[in-house]
This record gives C-alpha cells, sequence and structure tokens, in this order.
C-alpha cells in the first residue's frame, strides 16, 4: 500500500550533511536503546556505515522506522508515566526533521510557550509566573489528562498541513506517528491518537497542537487574561473570582472539542493571597508548576529592612522527596571498599543540577535538603571506618575533611555541616 503522502518522482533533500548534525544533537543528549537495543556505544562501533545507510533511506524516500520501545517510569505521586524510546537511527531521523522545521515553527510560536524550545527554558516561565502573581489574584492551575497519548492524528496533521508543504516531512511524520509500540505484552498499533513522549520530534508535535488548541485560542478568546505554557504544563491567570470560572469552563469545553480532557482531581483555582489581599480560606493557597510551589510566604522588604507577605515560590515538597529518593536508592552508604572520592564522584553532578535549577530562584533553601545528604554521607563514614562509630565522630570527620577540601563535594558550598 502506497503511502499517502509518499512521492516517487522526487528525490527527498536530506543530505550527509543534515544526517551528520543530527547524530551530533542525538550524541550529546545521549540516552538508552531501542527496540533493536542497539546503544550508542555500539551504533559509534560502525557510524560511518550506520549514517551512510540512514542517509540513503531518508533521501529516498524508503526509511521506516522501527516499534517504539515503551518505558514505564514511577511518578512520585504513585502513578506511572509511559515513555516510548525510538532506536538511535529512529532519533537520529527524527532529529534531521526537527532541525528542519523548528526555525519555521519559531516564527509561528508565541512567547507564553516555554517548553523544549530553543532560547527558552524553565526558569524564564518560572520567573513570568513569579511576575503574573504579583498582578492576578486568580490562577487555574491545569493539568491535561494523558496529553501525550490522546493528541488527535487528523488535528495534528491539520495544524501540520497548515505549515509544511513539503509532502517527505509529512510522509515521515505520519510513519513515526504510526509507528506501534513495543510493550512487555506485545506490539501495540495505534489507534489515530497519540506521540510517543520520548520522541524527538513529540515536543515539537506537541507544542504545535497546543499551539492552536490553547496558545493561539486563549488569546483572542480571553485577551485580558495571562498564561504560561510549558509543554503540557499550563498556568493561567485571571483578574477576578468570577473570570476564572468562566475561563476554566471555556477551557474544558475546548479541550473536549479538540477530544482533550482535563484531569479534574489536578486542575483547580488558586487564590494568590499577599499582603494587599484578604485571605481566602474557600480556594487552595498555593499551586506546583515545574517542581516549584507558589504559595504565600514571608519576604524581605528593600526600603525600611522589614517584612511583608508576598506570593512566591520555593521548591516543592514532591520535588524534595524524589531526590532524596534517588539518594536513598543509590545505596553509597554500604559501599565500605570506596573512597570518599568515589562517593563525592557519584553525587556531585547530580548535585551541581539540583543547585543550578533550584538555586536559580532567589527563595531556594538548600539547608534541609543537604543536611540529609550529608547525614547519608556520614552513615558511609561510620560503615567504613569502625573508630567513627558515631555520627558525632563521623560527623567531625567530615568538619575535618571540609576544612582541607572544602570543595571535594558540590553542595558543601551551601551546606552548613
Amino acid at each position: 500500500m502506497t503511502d499517502l503522502f509518499e512521492t516517487k518522482s522526487k528525490p527527498v533533500p536530506v543530505t550527509k550533511d543534515m544526517v551528520r548534525e543530527a547524530y551530533r544533537k542525538v550524541r550529546s543528549n545521549k540516552g538508552s536503546a531501542g527496540v533493536d537495543e542497539v546503544s550508542l556505544q555500539e551504533f559509534d562501533g560502525n557510524l560511518s556505515k550506520n549514517l551512510y545507510k540512514l542517509c540513503n533511506r531518508m533521501a529516498s524516500g524508503s526509511y521506516f522506522p522501527m516499534p517504539v520501545k515503551e518505558v514505564i517510569i514511577p511518578k512520585s505521586n504513585g502513578g506511572k508515566r509511559k515513555l516510548g524510546i525510538p532506536s538511535i537511527s529512529d532519533r537520529i531521523a527524527q532529529e534531521v526533521v526537527k532541525s528542519y522545521l523548528e526555525p519555521r515553527m519559531e516564527a509561528v510560536f508565541l512567547p507564553q510557550s516555554y517548553g523544549y524550545r530553543p532560547h527558552k527554558n524553565a526558569h524564564q516561565a518560572l520567573e513570568q509566573v513569579r511576575e503574573n502573581v504579583r498582578q492576578f489574584a486568580w490562577v487555574i492551575d491545569m493539568d491535561i489528562k494523558s496529553f501525550f497519548d490522546e493528541v488527535n492524528h487528523e488535528l495534528l496533521k491539520k495544524a501540520i498541513d497548515k505549515h509544511v508543504p513539503e509532502k517527505w516531512v509529512k510522509m515521515y511524520i505520519r510513519r513515526w506517528l504510526e509507528a506501534p509500540v513495543q510493550t512487555p505484552e506485545g506490539l501495540v498499533h495505534k489507534q489515530g491518537q497519540g506521540t510517543p513522549q520520548g520522541g524527538v520530534i513529540s515536543p515539537l508535535l506537541a507544542n504545535l497542537f497546543l499551539h492552536y488548541v490553547l496558545d493561539k485560542w486563549l488569546k483572542k478568546t480571553f485577551p485580558a487574561i495571562r498564561f504560561v505554557r510549558y509543554a503540557d504544563d499550563i498556568v493561567v491567570h485571571c483578574i477576578s473570582e468570577k473570570q476564572s470560572h468562566y475561563v476554566l469552563a471555556g477551557i474544558r469545553r475546548r479541550l473536549q472539542e479538540c477530544q482533550l480532557r482535563l484531569s479534574e482531581e489536578k486542575t483547580k483555582i488558586t487564590y494568590c493571597q499577599d499582603y494587599r489581599r484578604q485571605a481566602r480560606k474557600d480556594y487552595p493557597g498555593k499551586f506546583d508548576f515545574l517542581g516549584h510551589t507558589f504559595k504565600p510566604m514571608t519576604k524581605k522588604s528593600n526600603r525600611d529592612n522589614g517584612v511583608f507577605l508576598g506570593f512566591d515560590c520555593e521548591m516543592s515538597m514532591k520535588s524534595r522527596t524524589r531526590i532524596i529518593s534517588d539518594w536513598k536508592q543509590m545505596n553509597f552508604q554500604r559501599q565500605s571498599t570506596w573512597t570518599i572520592q568515589d562517593i563525592a564522584a557519584l553525587l556531585n553532578a547530580k548535585t551541581r543540577g539540583i543547585i543550578n535549577y533550584f538555586g536559580k530562584v532567589n527563595t531556594f533553601s538548600p539547608e534541609r535538603l543537604f543536611r540529609y545528604l550529608d547525614y547519608r554521607i556520614a552513615k558511609w563514614v561510620k560503615n567504613k571506618y569502625k573508630r567513627l562509630n558515631s555520627y558525632q565522630k563521623a560527623y567531625d570527620w567530615l568538619r575535618v575533611i571540609k576544612t582541607r577540601y572544602p570543595n571535594i563535594f558540590v553542595h558543601w558550598s551551601l551546606s552548613k555541616i
């Protein structure tokens, strides 16, 4: 059966340079093997041949993707998230098309969208929300239920048709959308919906879909409100209680029209109390966004060194719990044959990432978090050195190490051990 978009009369304009550049991007992002179990290291073992074969197949229109490997990731709330991992070759092919399309899409997307876009990031999204809550007292904290699993292919193709005249691009996008998913139970074929969360091109397609489903629609339908979107994580800022209920009802109808739905248990209207706004007990007083909790908190005044009640954000309890759980799972306190340098090598990259992400917000308070990490390091000291058989002795030993080698652990620049 001939592919709907396939054209045999014209070659596909995919070049060796496009494939090489896509490979470099995929290589830098690392990632695990797909259904063929070929890792990046194995792919590199025969790199020239692998890239040559992929380039030839893409340029001739004869490239077809493998099934997507399903990986289940536990969520902090006890649920599960399904990730779809394409093979290395498929990730490179998707990167070719993504890089080809992205400049065109960037010219269309609105500034309120921050997720998975060049020169945009989560910190900018957080900063915009911080600014918005100072001006707007009401927030709709939205959660789209199973978004990546329920993206409607026909509606997505309409959005693609609006910006993509090239038949070869649409042909490959269609093949990726229709690629079956390899689950432990067997192959599952798509039924006209879904784009794998984990695919290289999925974030670009998701942004295009939500650009029309929500971004443009919100701007046109409710010009007085503000919103911030990071992929499928959306915060809408409203002027009044009445407006927030009206806008939420409109969003609910709009999503239904586009064959999406809100997660009702996770979607709520929040009242942002600060020193200018009276307390309201009939609405939630905080919401989470991008690993941070926005809530009323005491702030220092720049004018008279006093304090006032502001509405700002800090690392969420979910984020703290997840990080501590990761440290527990490392179980490094049992590695009595390791050196302290080994422990530092294990911890420092992730710790640096925590500081770089959460430390961008002025209200970041790492003391409690890193106090727990120092506790686990002290536990390792106790297990390794029998003479340091109490926590007091272990902490005293670590303080000596910190005095002599203050940079051995990244977090020691902020820790009060």
